[in-house]
């Protein structure tokens, strides 16, 4: 008799376990395409004058980048995402300049293959973006330098790539993986950088976001996110070997959404590479930040 209760009470747990794991599933929202575009796109931060590394002293470095959706309906299949995305350095220096910003106007078409699962989808997509530094002086110096005060620095490209989403039960995350191609022609570029200024780059992406709930009744805020960004320069340019260093840009950043704020978090990013800000680009950076962000998943 007490073997058979042992037996029960072994079948119950293990029914109420696939129960417990079922809805698990059950509670996951439905992932929508806005929310991967939006998740893709570069996150808009300002950074602590506390940066460690190579990079000349900051007050801030902000990443403007609000993006605004142009779809047909909520459940379109396709969207455009319009983003007029501005990077900005304050130099910790006399008078506390900002320097040639990074003006990155750009739209991006997303489209989903896959309208059947709440939280694994597949993307393509697709991104025209111009970026220069709103500066017309000659771009090298008389000592044959650049000029980073004044110099003229113009780029246009286009990427193409692929999005996959997956949920992760175990950590109550979704994960998402990128990858994509981006090319800078040469007509596309001012003549100065071509031969200087990788146009052809291999991206790969990856996140882990904690989603708002599970296992429970109402929602709650996601805690904790993960971004890691790899960047591959394939073309010949600036006379680097095939197999260099200098061609791989890795950014690592971990978020902290606290309970106290609503709209914005906290986070730590680790950068190793080719300087991003315009017309800086030969700088080689190794750099720690520590800021704010505002872009929260929200589903």
């Amino acid at each position: 008799m007490l073997a058979f209760k042992n037996i029960v009470m072994v079948i119950f747990s293990i029914g109420s376990q696939i129960t417990f794991a079922q809805k698990n599933k059950l509670n996951f929202p439905i992932l929508e395409l806005s929310t991967i575009a939006e998740i893709s796109q570069n996150d808009s931060y300002i950074t602590l004058p506390t940066d460690i590394g190579n990079i000349k002293p900051l007050m801030f470095e902000a990443n403007i980048n609000p993006s605004f959706t142009i779809r047909e309906r909520k459940d379109s299949r396709l969207i455009a995402l319009l983003t007029p995305q501005i990077i900005i350095r304050m130099y910790n220096e006399a008078s506390y300049p900002v320097k040639t910003p990074s003006y990155m106007p750009q739209i991006a078409f997303y489209y989903l293959l896959n309208i059947n699962k709440a939280m694994a989808k597949n993307l393509l997509f697709g991104k025209l973006v111009h970026h220069s530094n709103g500066q017309d002086g000659n771009f090298f110096n008389e000592d044959n330098t650049i000029n980073l005060s004044t110099g003229n620095f113009a780029t246009n490209y286009f990427e193409i790539g692929f999005i996959g989403t997956k949920p992760s039960y175990k950590l109550n995350a979704i994960k998402t993986i990128k990858s994509s191609i981006e090319v800078h022609p040469k007509s596309w570029m001012v003549q100065e950088l071509q031969g200087r200024f990788s146009g052809l780059r291999w991206h790969n992406t990856f996140t882990a976001h904690q989603l708002p709930f599970i296992n429970k009744h109402k929602k709650s805020r996601p805690r904790f996110s993960l971004k890691v960004d790899t960047t591959l320069m394939l073309d010949n340019y600036n006379e680097l070997d095939i197999i260099d260093i200098d061609r791989l840009n890795v950014n690592v950043m971990f978020y902290y959404h606290p309970k106290f704020l609503e709209d914005i978090g906290l986070f730590v990013g680790y950068y190793n590479g080719m300087d991003y800000y315009n017309i800086y680009f030969e700088h080689q950076l190794e750099v720690i930040r520590f800021g704010i962000m505002t872009k929260i998943l929200k589903i």
